[in-house]
């Protein structure tokens, strides 16, 4: 059993040297590295996604204003008849 195991895994490791021959070469990152990579996208996705409610909430806010003050049409002024209690 021991032998199986040891084919398997002298083959595994061929497999892996093969595909690593194969990759483009490129250092090996740092755990901080990927860390940093990781936080900086997290960080443009969220500002990515205020910009996008900030702009829906201004054409919220803009649809939702009056374009102006209304025209108010002028009444005629009518003379106000006064009744008279009539004494008699």
């Amino acid at each position: 059993m021991n032998y199986l195991a040891n084919q398997v895994s002298s083959r595994m490791a061929a497999a892996r040297r093969k595909a690593e021959a194969l990759m483009p070469s490129r250092p090996p990152q740092t755990a901080e590295a990927i860390f940093k990579e990781e936080l900086e996208r997290e960080r443009q996705a969220l500002a990515a996604k205020t910009e996008r409610l900030r702009d829906l909430r201004l054409a919220k806010e803009a649809s939702e204003k009056p374009l102006g003050p209304l025209p108010v049409q002028k009444q005629k002024h009518q003379k106000r008849q006064i009744r008279r209690a009539r004494n008699g």
